[in-house]
């Protein structure tokens, strides 16, 4: 792509959204026929699901216009042994590498069909909780065998479909447990009444793309909430707030139909561009993004504006973002957690302190997010105060003209967030930039057009 500097305007391309081709590729493969799937983001974790959905027995292929031809399984995920006839059949392999969306999304929806599969991955993913999922899976009737700790990967899993009709699962740890859910309930034999339970819900925006992707796949469910005591049915979009023991999914069991899809671009992508705008000397124009998005990190250009930011909005144009004197806020991320990082560089660039509360879930990324970014951030002279669920960064002149060597953890979004100090005149080292092709491989090469355009 040739980079653009019309009027001091920096212009860049969003990648594919990765929740979105994610969830793309699972109704696809659910699907009895085949979609056209176009825009679909190419980096590891897509990859992986992609296996996953070939091992139960999807099939894919290119396009001449670059576009994945998905081909859909007959009648749902296939293990080994889906018919009962030959128990020395080995279980399905499905290996998810550092993907968590990939193990929770399709550990949820491989229950859904028949047979045994073996679900495992790299050791980060091993350490990463499963036990809430497990639990309702088994609550549907699943059996899982666990190879290590339970309640962890990796495990084998056998199963006959959904066979219950009522579940509930929590919103407090990831909202990816009741994504893979409402992904697998259409393949029930039965309607499946799936409740949220818990004390608090995080992350709600990424269930409303998984609703939004089922609704353009044709599965059908109604949406209601518990309002002065009776159940009342509502439309998904209206929803903004999640309470707990308040809202539930009837969904049929309507399976899923082959659609041709365009995916859109990825906020959670773009974040580092647009606050690059917010930091950097010239603005940054995203193209690909708008604002109409259910993704929840389009709330970047709500933080980046109330910390003082230029904005500007053109729904077909793209957004853009304006460097400014940057002011520190209290914000509550609980429905972006994949922004924090990029908050938090932000935050490191503005004159007075900014508190990132209600994430404690990062803790269980891909690394510990809110430790990653507190010790790296320092790194530049900034003081980061931890507590539970979030993080205090007190602003403070930063190290320009220095190199800093600063650890990634293997973590993409910490790898592409530490680059914007490069804005500020620091050279980051990073121990691992490579960790970056799990959801953006081409990063470095848009980053250099930025870079190149201050």
């Amino acid at each position: 792509m040739t980079p653009s500097n019309p009027n001091g305007i920096i212009t860049v391309q969003a990648p594919a959204s990765k929740s979105l081709s994610h969830r793309t590729l699972i109704a696809g493969s659910l699907a009895n026929g085949q979609s056209i799937i176009t825009g679909l983001l190419d980096s590891d974790d897509i990859k992986r699901t992609m296996d996953c959905l070939s091992a139960c027995g999807a099939s894919f292929s290119d396009t001449e216009g670059g576009a994945v031809r998905v081909q859909g399984m007959e009648d749902g995920p296939r293990g080994g042994n889906h018919d009962g006839r030959n128990r020395a059949d080995e279980p399905h392999e499905l290996f998810v590498h550092e993907s968590g969306t990939t193990c929770r999304l399709m550990t949820a929806v491989a229950a859904a069909g028949k047979g045994t599969f073996r679900v495992h991955g790299a050791p980060r993913m091993h350490e990463r909780p499963m036990k809430e999922l497990v639990e309702a899976l088994s609550r549907l009737g699943v059996r899982f065998t666990f190879e290590e700790q339970e309640g962890h990967l990796p495990f084998v899993m056998e199963t006959k479909g959904y066979r219950k009709k009522t579940v509930d699962i929590t919103l407090e740890e990831s909202s990816q447990y009741l994504s893979g859910l409402l992904l697998g309930a259409p393949l029930s034999e039965k309607p499946v009444l799936i409740t949220v339970s818990g004390k608090k819900a995080v992350s709600w925006p990424y269930v409303a793309l998984t609703l939004q992707i089922m609704e353009d796949f044709k599965a059908a469910f109604a949406v209601e909430i518990l309002k002065d005591g009776r159940w009342t049915e509502v439309p998904w979009r209206s929803i903004r707030q999640v309470e707990p023991g308040a809202l539930r999914f009837h969904v049929e069991a309507s399976g899923f139909e082959a659609a041709n899809y365009r995916v859109e671009g990825d906020w959670s992508n773009s974040s580092y561009f647009l606050a690059a705008g917010a930091i950097g000397k010239h603005p940054v124009k995203v193209l690909g993004i708008g604002p109409d998005s259910h993704q929840g990190d389009h709330a970047i250009i709500d933080i980046l504006a109330q910390m003082g930011a230029g904005l500007n909005v053109t729904p077909d144009k793209g957004i853009t973002i304006y460097p400014r004197k940057l002011r520190g806020i209290n914000v509550d991320m609980s429905k972006c957690p994949d922004l924090v990082p990029t908050v938090a560089v932000v935050a490191a660039h503005a004159v007075s302190p900014t508190t990132i509360h209600n994430v404690a879930h990062l803790r269980i990324k891909e690394c510990d997010r809110l430790q990653a970014c507190a010790e790296q951030i320092a790194k530049t002279g900034c003081k980061v105060e931890q507590f539970d669920d979030g993080m205090t960064i007190t602003p403070a002149p930063l190290a320009s003209g220095t190199a800093i060597d600063f650890e990634t953890y293997g973590d993409h979004r910490i790898a592409m967030s530490m680059s914007l100090f490069e804005l500020s005149g620091i050279s980051p080292n990073l121990d691992n930039p490579a960790c970056v092709g799990k959801s953006f491989p081409q990063f470095f090469e848009e980053w250099e057009k930025v870079v190149e355009g201050q």
